[in-house]
């Protein structure tokens, strides 16, 4: 009989390559979305659908328990928020309520997968250190608190949990660093500042396979950096990418003050509107930082963790899928 993984924010970009790979490894995958979800690019897979009510704990206790649910791969979330609060109640009180139906459920639920980010501990101001799970969380953005606050709150939950943290995820179907691509593909080539930066990345494949892999080790809990384990300057990221997309881009320096005098504009107009805005001044604090670098040796060693994608071959399969699907 198959094991059967629920797998939340699965109509996202992530949580498509976490019910790929989940049934590459021939679990039975139920796929938590909203009712208002698309998810037409789904109807590809095998799937059964679970509606959940995250401020429910009772009725999500319920489902895992009348679905024989055996493990939770938990990866909804919300990346772009107006305040505090709206990160701390949909990222972490969320998470908790879900960790606690697992809980609750009798016993059925064996582990759970948190996608958290490596925003989570924030960045290094130093650039002869690496990021292991043993460095002090300090976290620059909400969105990072969240993601904080709520791996405090799993430790206090009976069921085995592993914590995931992956750096700058990109691959097929992600929408953000799709802009980047895109304006580079546009023949621009922006930067903010003239820093020096460490850049880490992860192919979704990777963090994917990690999530799924994880599942059935028995002896792996606790907190796992997650990248491909290489350090990157600046500019590799779209050095690499031109060359991919056979393009020439104009590279240019935006100066810091008047990036967050824009960051500051869109803020306030955003807030007006009561929609987060993309960019604001917190952001900058992760786009300038100048080391996201990881150590991954724990994850190597614990999780089987074996990167197939560094930035090269991974931009090459994610550009070729753009250009597939014609978003390039």
């Amino acid at each position: 009989m198959k094991h059967k993984v629920l797998i939340t924010g699965s109509s996202g970009f992530l949580g498509y390559h976490l019910i790929q790979t989940a049934i590459e490894a021939d679990l039975e995958v139920f796929a938590a979305v909203r009712k208002k979800s698309n998810i037409e690019h789904l109807s590809e897979f095998p799937l059964k659908y679970i509606y959940l009510n995250y401020e429910d704990p009772e009725q999500m206790s319920r489902l895992i328990a009348e679905n024989k649910i055996d493990f939770i791969i938990h990866s909804a979330g919300v990346t772009k928020a107006i305040r505090q609060e709206v990160y701390d109640q949909v990222n972490a009180s969320y998470t908790i309520n879900l960790a606690k139906a697992a809980e609750n459920s009798g016993g059925i639920c064996k582990k759970i997968v948190f996608i958290s980010s490596l925003a989570a501990v924030g960045p290094l101001n130093d650039i002869q250190q690496k990021l292991t799970e043993q460095s002090l969380p300090q976290p620059v953005t909400a969105y990072g608190r969240s993601k904080l606050l709520a791996e405090n709150e799993l430790a206090n939950i009976s069921i085995p949990t592993i914590i995931l943290r992956p750096t700058a995820i990109y691959g097929p179907r992600d929408k953000d660093i799709f802009i980047m691509l895109k304006t580079i593909n546009n023949g621009m080539d922006p930067f903010i500042g003239k820093i020096f930066q460490q850049l880490s990345f992860v192919h979704a494949k990777d963090v994917a396979a990690a999530a799924v892999n994880s599942l059935l080790l028995k002896n792996a809990v606790g907190i796992y950096n997650i990248t491909d384990g290489n350090c990157y300057n600046r500019y590799e990221f779209s050095d690499i990418s031109k060359t991919i997309l056979q393009r020439k881009a104009f590279r240019f320096h935006l100066p810091m003050p008047l990036v967050k005098s824009l960051a500051f504009i869109l803020e306030k107009v955003n807030g007006w509107l009561n929609k987060p805005s993309v960019i604001n001044r917190e952001k900058l604090q992760e786009l300038a930082a100048i080391n996201w670098i990881c150590d991954i040796s724990k994850a190597k060693k614990e999780l089987n963790f074996t990167p197939k994608y560094n930035l090269q071959t991974g931009l090459e399969d994610t550009i070729a899928w753009y250009k597939k699907n014609k978003w390039l």
